[in-house]
Order: C-alpha cells, then structure tokens, then sequence
C-alpha cells in the first residue's frame, strides 16, 4: 500500500468547508502544523476563538476526509484558535504567527466535567522539572519501571512533545502504533509498560512546529485516543519548564500527583520551587522533589564528590513544606543504560542505583495511597 503524502491530505481536505465561510478549510489557510509518518496523521484547524466551541462537526468532518484515504492509519485532528484571527490568512502549512490561545475539542477535562481522558488509569503522575538539563525523562522512565517492580500495572506517557526521547530510553524507536478500529491506537509494550509517545508519530529529525494550544489538543487526543486499558499507575514525563502548556497539561488531566526532579545547584532549585509552586497553583498535589546528579561516586576508589553542591534539594523541600524523596547519583552507568535503551532499573536490577530508584517508587506510591485513602475517608461529624 502507498504511503500517504502531504498533497494527498491537503487534497481530502480540501473537500471540508467552513461552515460560516463557506469555503474549504486548505485555501482558507486554517490547516497548520501537518506532520505525517508511516500512516499516522497529525494537524490543526486554526479557528476565530469565538467560534472554537462550536466547531467539533468541522475538526470530526476534517479527521473522518482524511482517515478515508489509502495509507491512513490514524488521523489526530485539533481545533486551535487565534487570538486576533482573521479570514483569509493565506499562511501554509507549519508556519506558525503570532501567539495563539484558543479552544480545543475536550475542552475542560480533567476535573470531572466531561468523561475521563483515562477511565481505567486509576492513579496519573507527573514527572516534572523547572527546567531542562536536570535528568527528568531518566528519573521519570526508571522510576516507572521501579513502579512495575512493586507489583503494579504501569504505563509511560511521553508529554515531552518538543523533545520525546522515551522511544529511545525504552528502545522501542521507530515503532509504529496499530488502530484495530480505525480510532484508537495501541499502546507500544515494552519492559512491560504501556507506552504512547508523539516520537512514535513524528519522524526523529522533523522538528514539531506547534504553539501552546496545538500542543495541548496534540497531547489530549494522545491520551484520550490510545487503549491505556486497565492500569494501576501512569507516569507523565512533562515538557522541562512551567509555561502555558505545562500549566495547562496540569488543569485538563485528572493528575493523582507531581514529583520534581531538580539538582543541587541553587538555580536548578529556583526552577524547582517554581514548578513546585506551578502544580500548587492548580491544587495539583506535589509528592516530593528529588535531587538527581547528587553526587559522583569514584568507581576505582568509591570517594563522594559533590560536584554540584549537595543536599539543595532536601533543604529546599523542608523550607518548601514538601518531602524529600531521595537522591540519586551523577553516574555514566545511568545516563548509558538510557541512551541505549536499558534503563537501569531493569538492565542492572541488583544495582545500588536501581535500588535507589526503587525506594524512591516505594515513598511515591506510599504518598499516592495516602492521598486516595483521605479522599475516600468518611467525614466524621461530632455532635
């Protein structure tokens, strides 16, 4: 079967029109951010904001053309909206202009107001950080598998849009997700975790050109639009940082709980307590922070060195009112194990390193059964 193109696309929707103007939505230039690979479908239609609610029929009419075509395995369409859009913007394609907050389609899950993004997820973590460079996507994918280790079904949602490096940290790279219906996809197994990523439908060298809105309906429709199945636990490897879609990932998914991984260094900190306060802001709970790249440990000699200072994080998670989940060291065999796609925690499991990876997945899911013990806790009423 061939491979669908750019011009196959652009040409089904160029069957789709907007109902207020009457014309197709490709010369009307409201299609951004296409990207295909291997049979799977992603764009946006770029709406007037006031008119974002009431486009759902137009973003399922676009998704259903292309989904049509040969060579289509499955279509992620999202509505994103301009703040001063304007008819006849004839830009292409992936030009992205001006900064765009809009609606998407599911506007507003999360909290209960529509069906769940994730109905048999029982428990969502995020793996957060105030900023990059600190580790976050090594400390999210081995504490997920310390999570398997406990007995618990666990799957990895790769949120990382910009940079999806868990395809490679689990070495399922170029893997190719099946729709057995035409809608959903299957989740990628590997080590035993259920794992869904936009690298698994973006090609590798292929920048993702998207803004905050587009981002957020892309990673929504990831969630809402993959077979999670029945799971006990799901990790979220969040974008570095606290901007718009970090804060608005925080508000559409019903989060159980953050972790933030920082380092020693004060200005890692900083970004640490600024990512702390961002899931605090939203009532989200934050389970700890842990300081990762502590400490370098001689592998001849077996002498600490403390490169990057030492402790910063569990002092600042005192001063912070948070917990201390522990500290994991700066170590070749770590970072290695990773790239390669190993992660320690199952390629050395008798590991020091994997142990403490463990023990840190033991405090997370103590936390977790902490909270969901209080929130079912009868009220007691004193008379």
């Amino acid at each position: 079967m061939a491979e669908v193109t750019e011009k196959d696309v652009l040409r089904a929707l160029a069957g789709v029109a907007d109902p207020d103007r009457k014309k197709d939505i490709v010369s009307l230039g409201m299609v951004s951010g296409l990207t295909l690979k291997g049979g799977h479908v992603a764009f946006a239609i770029e709406v007037d904001a006031e008119r974002g609610p009431h486009l759902e029929p137009l973003r399922k009419a676009a998704e259903k053309a292309v989904d049509a075509l040969p060579g289509v395995l499955t279509v992620s369409a999202v509505l994103t909206a301009e703040r001063n859009a304007h008819a006849g913007h004839g830009h292409e394609h992936g030009h992205e202009h001006g900064h765009g907050q809009g609606h998407e389609h599911g506007h507003g899950h999360g909290h209960g107001e529509e069906a769940p993004l994730m109905p048999g997820v029982k428990t969502i973590i995020a793996v957060a950080s105030g900023k990059g460079g600190v580790g976050k996507s090594t400390t999210a994918v081995n504490l997920a598998l310390a999570l398997k280790s406990l007995g618990l079904s666990v799957g990895m949602f790769d949120a990382d849009i910009f940079g999806p490096s868990q395809p490679r940290m689990l070495g399922v790279s170029g893997a190719q997700p099946v729709s057995i219906d035409g809608q959903n996809m299957e989740p990628i197994e590997a080590y035993g975790l259920k794992v869904m990523s936009i690298g698994f439908l973006v090609p590798e060298d292929s920048p993702v050109v998207w803004r905050g809105p587009m981002v957020m309906g892309a990673l929504e429709q990831m969630m809402r639009q993959v077979n999670w199945g029945e799971l006990d636990v799901l990790v979220v490897d969040m974008p570095p940082g606290t901007g718009d879609t970090q804060l608005t990932m925080t508000q559409r998914v019903p989060l159980t709980g953050a972790v933030i991984v920082s380092t020693p260094q004060d200005i890692a900190l900083l970004d640490a307590r600024k990512g702390l306060n961002m899931f605090r802001q939203v009532n989200v709970p934050v389970l700890g922070i842990i300081e990762n790249m502590s400490y370098y440990s001689c592998p001849n000699c077996g002498h600490e060195a403390h490169i990057f200072g030492h402790g910063g994080a569990k002092f600042e998670a005192v001063r912070l009112s948070t917990d201390f989940l522990g500290e994991l060291p700066l170590d070749i065999v770590i970072r290695t194990t990773s790239d390669d796609g190993r992660p320690i925690v199952v390629s050395q499991p008798e590991s020091p390193h994997a142990a403490a990876y463990k023990a840190i997945a033991a405090k997370v899911w103590d936390k977790v059964q902490l909270l969901q013990s209080s929130k079912k806790a009868p009220k007691i009423v004193m008379q």
